[in-house]
């Protein structure tokens, strides 16, 4: 593989910033100087010299939660293109969903998907086995070693993936070999607040009404039900896509290490939106769980910064402008991030909302600490080179003409960043640089030290 050396580096990275040197050689993180002595010393045959005086080097970020479509719904999405957003938005590694079609429910499914992106992913890759109600015997054989995680549906979701069942899901917890993933929302509530707004709204129900129909209580009380299975069981649960203030006071403030049983995330669009949105954005920020208040917005930003939140990822989610179009009742809910979750991210820092060694810590080094991901997520010798260059003075407004989403749109169109990524690399290959990219070399699967 081609060498890398770069020169000058404002390096973020385990709560530091320095200015330093990075040496790329067989995929991995060769060498690292603080002293500006790679660049004077290193031997330059054979490598290419990267200046990046002025801009920002951090680790790749690992997006813990995305759909991408593939199979089955592809004409939202698929994994070349929602790869092709991501390495272009500084996301070098993800985990997908199992609610494709079919539904990844069993183990040969599982790996069809893996052997899917081995050959159409640009980014690192893992997948998420599916749970069900009937399909336990699929769950034990899941490989901790290989597989990210068992996901559990404990609301309404696509085909047979609701998990409503109370011995089904006592089983889960208590038997899953590899950490458990829950989407939580109260599935009973939800169909009790739908027949209320149905009552007063009939089948036109405003989109502002969505956070009053996947309501707050119903997040809460199906949140409260993981964490009390996770307890009786000693399960490592994952609460995915915190949405409320009530559910914080569920989690620890404990480091995200490998001694802390219960995590949890929160993603983009719950910390930048909020129910005020809806006149303005409608169905475009429609998502499960709903985008709620603003003070539901800035406690989760607080729980983030003080360590009862873990992560930052997305649940990037795409769907086509036109089902986006639909009425509320058959208007699906997501919408694509995963291109500018970094950029966001890093605009919520310029205007003093968290450090950027923080935007680091949770999109890039806690995901790979909470699963256990192998030499990936840090700025480190011997790690794999998964590696983002930004230009922190190079500003651009998202719009048609630069969205790389297969759906064409995004939340943020008409949204200014001050920063752009320039270059990112996967393994150590130049999957991304300028606004063209490296298609030659897939991703690779990840690995987990369990």
């Amino acid at each position: 593989m081609k060498k890398y050396l770069i020169t000058g580096a404002t390096i973020i990275n385990e709560g530091r910033s320095y200015r330093g040197d990075v040496l790329i050689s067989d995929g991995l993180i060769s060498r690292i100087s603080e002293d500006g002595s790679l660049a004077g010393t290193h031997d330059k045959t054979g490598v290419e010299i990267i200046d990046a005086t002025g801009r920002w080097l951090i680790p790749g970020v690992i997006d813990d939660q995305v759909h991408f479509r593939d199979p089955g719904l592809t004409h939202k999405g698929d994994l070349y293109t929602e790869s092709r957003a991501a390495v272009a938005g500084g996301v070098t590694s993800f985990m997908e969903m199992p609610n494709t079609v079919p539904n990844t429910l069993t183990q040969e499914l599982l790996e069809e998907k893996y052997a899917m992106a081995a050959g159409k992913s640009l980014a690192n890759y893992s997948f998420y086995m599916g749970a069900s109600n009937d399909n336990l015997d699929e769950i034990v054989k899941t490989n901790p070693r290989t597989v990210c995680g068992i996901k559990v549906f404990m609301g309404a979701s696509t085909g047979n993936m609701l998990v409503d069942k109370a011995e089904t899901l006592e089983g889960i917890f208590r038997e899953a070999p590899v950490l458990v993933a829950v989407h939580c929302e109260d599935e009973t509530t939800i169909r009790q607040n739908t027949e209320a707004m149905k009552a007063k709204y009939g089948e036109n129900v405003p989109m502002e009404a969505h956070p009053l129909i996947r309501s707050r209580e119903a997040c809460f009380k199906s949140s409260s039900l993981a964490v009390e299975l996770a307890r009786k069981y000693n399960t490592r649960l994952h609460i995915l896509h915190l949405s409320t203030a009530d559910e914080i006071q569920l989690l620890s403030d404990a480091p995200a290490d490998a001694s802390k049983r219960i995590t949890a995330e929160v993603c983009v669009h719950h910390l930048w939106f909020s129910d005020e949105d809806y006149a303005r954005l409608g169905a475009r920020i429609k998502w499960n769980p709903a985008v709620k208040k603003a003070t539901d917005r800035d406690a989760l930003l607080k729980a983030l910064l003080d360590g009862h939140i873990d992560v930052v990822a997305t649940d990037h989610a795409p769907h086509t402008l036109q089902e986006k179009s639909n009425p509320y009742f058959t208007c699906p809910s997501g919408g694509p991030l995963v291109q500018h979750s970094l950029m966001a991210m890093l605009e919520m820092s310029r205007a003093g909302k968290i450090t950027r060694e923080m935007v680091v810590e949770k999109m890039c080094h806690a995901p790979a600490r909470v699963f256990s991901i192998d030499r990936r997520g840090y700025i480190r010798e011997g790690y794999h080179a998964d590696l983002v260059l930004i230009d922190p003075n190079e500003t651009y407004t998202v719009g048609s003409g630069n969205i790389l989403y297969k759906c064409g749109w995004s939340p943020l169109e008409g949204v200014t960043f001050h920063s752009a990524i320039t270059h990112t690399f996967v393994g150590g290959h130049l999957a991304w640089h300028n606004g063209s990219f490296g298609n030659s070399r897939p991703g690779s699967r990840l690995m987990f030290n369990r």
